[in-house]
């Protein structure tokens, strides 16, 4: 069973525990998980290995710090040399969605929705919730995390900075 991290991030002031590793700079990229694109094809860590990219982890599109967010990630994404993957537990029909009425045209979403094994491998799982927490893994193409951030409080935004000086460090 994984390893449940109590009190590690807050939603609205209130503790909310994590369940799986606190993965750290260095680590080796979990691939053991199996996400679902929004063609409703599988998608497997094994899939997105030696592949750099940055993997955000967000409670669901259609709340508006995460919409802020992969807008801004959509963005940034033109000058990255390298993949961005949106993860929430949303249906992959309603991230499809959020893709064309945002123009959100540069980053692929994956739904952890049906098999619910990111949220544990990456240590974003929020069972009380029932969403994921808000991170950002940047993974260089040796499969290697070279920048991980837990965003303390579900309702701010990540440190767009950090992560993307690391991702054009790949």
């Amino acid at each position: 069973m994984a390893e449940t991290r109590k009190g590690a991030i807050t939603l609205k002031g209130n503790p909310l525990d994590l369940v799986g590793p606190e993965l750290k700079a260095g680590d080796k990229a979990p691939d053991d998980f199996t996400l679902i694109g929004t063609d409703m094809a599988p998608v497997t860590g094994k899939d997105l290995a030696g592949k750099a990219r940055i993997l955000c982890a967000v409670p669901s599109l259609d709340t508006p710090v995460c919409d802020v967010e992969m807008k801004r990630f959509n963005e940034e994404a033109a000058n990255l040399n390298l993949e961005v993957i949106a993860v929430s537990v949303d249906l992959p029909f309603a991230q499809k969605r959020w893709c064309g009425a945002t123009g959100s045209d540069k980053i692929k979403t994956l739904s952890d929705w049906k098999f619910k094994t990111f949220g544990a491998a990456y240590g974003v799982e929020a069972p009380t919730f029932g969403l994921l927490a808000r991170a950002v893994f940047v993974i260089g193409a040796d499969d290697v995390v070279r920048h991980v951030e837990y965003v303390p409080e579900i309702g701010q935004e990540p440190n767009y900075g950090a992560a993307l000086e690391a991702a054009k460090a790949l």
